[in-house]
């Protein structure tokens, strides 16, 4: 559930729900997690945070860009374990 934060003033629900279908037309698929709206006499400040989407590392691996190594054959495992794995000094 989303945090909404008002400011300057006071909305209707009506006016709230309109700002928050507002978001999530620009934002399709993501959650929000909080609103500031800030009243500023006839104009309107509209802040918002969106939830972080966790995601997948990809790494490139004998020449395949792969997240894991469960869809990899016996030779392409084997090859991975073989191979040379450098490191950065830093």
């Amino acid at each position: 559930m989303e945090q909404i934060n008002i400011t300057g003033g006071s909305l209707s629900q009506q006016e709230i729900d309109a700002y928050l279908a507002h978001i999530r037309a620009q934002n399709p698929g993501r959650t929000i997690d909080t609103v500031d709206i800030e009243l500023d006499g006839e104009y309107v400040n509209l802040s918002y945070k969106l939830a972080s989407v966790p995601y997948e590392r990809i790494r490139r691996i004998t020449g395949y860009l792969v997240g894991t190594l469960d869809r990899f054959n016996n030779g392409k495992r084997a090859e991975e374990r073989d191979r040379v794995k450098h490191s950065v000094a830093i």
